[in-house]
């Protein structure tokens, strides 16, 4: 009985043990696959940032846009990134308004954030709302933890704009002290010469030169303020470093041309427009000063088709037009010549030279009446010209007004003592050097006054100005700023 009972009790012990060890592991190995199932999937709005940025770096702007138009989807549009991202895009793309409701939406999701407003105001900036572009930009300067030489730059450009000089020199002179960047000197001397103050300027770009040595436009307009100074040796030495920089650029060419002009060395002038042209063959003034060579070179019909071309480009500049009026009155061309200094005089009324062409013009077209109203004109506009008086007392002469013309004289004697003739444009007398010119216009009008019985002007031509200028017309060659 005893073996019976100990046989019984196997089952209700081992057996069922191992029954339930089997149950436990498959339970286990079901709760387990079922945790696996229920973990849930929770991506990062931020996920693929860094390749919106990729395709954004590549100038990829189409695909780019995909991507931050399925990120604004799945963060139903509080993906910060991605609106600030289409807001850079917008605005290269010209879409500024866009833009700006883009970055609004960014300093939206985060007020704190400085590029965020600063892309807001910079938004505002390029619509010309310059008023709340710099309460953006105080609003940013209140918020750095250092100053930021581009928020004291982007500041004084809104106080320019805002016509609050002061102000603007101080912000930009604040963003130069933190960080010497080329686009901060370039803004101050702007707001020099906005001041006519060219030799602060001039200082500016010196030192912008002195920190970037290699920078072509820097050298080129430094050389341009020294050509407007008559400091043509300085000119000539930065214009040449700015070649030696850039060969290639159009705008040094011609400031260099410009001055081999006007010291009448017109080959070598057209040497440089030659190369001038490879690389801005559009460019009137370029074209506009070639035509000016030949003119002076007595290459007349190659002048006018040289400036024909550059009317073509340029059809509403004046200075063409009158340099075309110029060409065709001295070969003669009498009604071109009114045709073009009219439509000049149309377009800039306050350059007295022109008024004297077309007096002339209308002389020789027999129209004395008009003529010498336009000589009064020129008379008050350019009042220190002395070519004006000299030609107006000869139209006067030929027309028995002696009186008149004696009193036209004596305005002549009274500039001229002073040096400051315009030489290039009488034209009464084929040209010759410029000191030659002077004393030609001397003689002539020492005889004339002799003629008329009026005060011996003998001593005016016997005493020599002390100081005699020899200027370039301004406006027979145009600027190298221009191109």
């Amino acid at each position: 009985m005893n073996s019976v009972n100990t046989h019984h009790g196997i089952p209700n012990g081992r057996p069922s043990v191992g029954i339930s060890n089997s149950a436990r592991v498959s339970s286990v190995a079901r709760s387990g696959v079922g945790r696996q199932r229920k973990v849930p999937d929770c991506p990062l709005i931020e996920s693929r940032n860094w390749l919106i940025h990729l395709h954004y770096a590549r100038k990829e702007f189409g695909i780019c846009k995909i991507l931050i138009q399925e990120e604004l989807e799945k963060s139903k549009g509080f993906s910060e990134f991605a609106n600030y991202m289409q807001g850079l895009i917008l605005r290269h793309e010209g879409r500024i308004q866009d833009s700006l409701e883009y970055f609004q939406t960014c300093h939206a999701i985060n007020p704190m954030n400085v590029d965020n407003i600063k892309q807001v105001a910079r938004s505002l900036y390029l619509l010309g709302r310059h008023r709340l572009a710099l309460e953006a930009y105080r609003e940013a300067e209140s918020l750095v933890l250092k100053p930021e030489w581009d928020i004291y730059h982007n500041l004084g450009m809104c106080l320019l704009h805002l016509n609050e000089r002061v102000k603007a020199k101080e912000c930009i002179s604040k963003a130069i002290d933190l960080s010497r960047q080329e686009c901060s000197y370039v803004a101050l001397a702007k707001i020099y010469l906005l001041e006519n103050d060219i030799g602060a300027a001039v200082n500016v770009y010196n030192a912008a030169c002195s920190i970037y040595p290699e920078n072509s436009d820097l050298a080129t307009t430094l050389g341009l303020l020294y050509m407007k100074l008559r400091e043509y040796q300085k000119a000539f030495e930065k214009l040449g470093s700015a070649l030696a920089h850039n060969p290639s650029s159009a705008k040094a060419l011609l400031a260099m041309g410009s001055i081999m002009q006007d010291h009448k060395d017109c080959e070598v002038a057209l040497s440089k427009y030659k190369i001038a042209t490879q690389y801005a063959p559009e460019s009137a003034p370029l074209w506009s000063n070639i035509g000016m060579c030949f003119f002076e070179m007595k290459k007349f019909i190659a002048a006018i088709s040289c400036l024909k071309r550059a009317n073509h480009l340029s059809p509403f500049d004046w200075k063409i037009l009158y340099n075309l009026g110029l060409v065709h009155l001295v070969t003669q061309q009498y009604a071109s010549a009114f045709h073009y200094l009219s439509a000049s005089i149309n377009l800039h009324h306050r350059y007295g030279n022109a008024f004297m062409l077309l007096a002339l013009t209308l002389k020789k077209l027999g129209d004395p009446d008009n003529a010498q109203k336009a000589f009064e004109q020129a008379a008050r506009l350019d009042p220190t010209d002395a070519s004006i008086p000299l030609n107006y007392a000869i139209f006067l002469a030929a027309n028995a007004r002696k009186e008149e013309a004696a009193a036209q004289l004596k305005s002549f004697q009274d500039i001229a003592q002073q040096g400051t003739v315009n030489q290039e444009l009488w034209l009464q007398w084929p040209p010759l050097g410029s000191t030659g010119v002077f004393f030609m216009m001397l003689e002539v009008a020492s005889k004339m006054l002799e003629t008329l019985s009026v005060e011996s002007a003998a001593s005016l031509s016997d005493n020599k100005p002390a100081d005699v200028r020899t200027p370039t017309p301004d406006y027979l060659h145009m600027g190298p700023d221009e191109v």
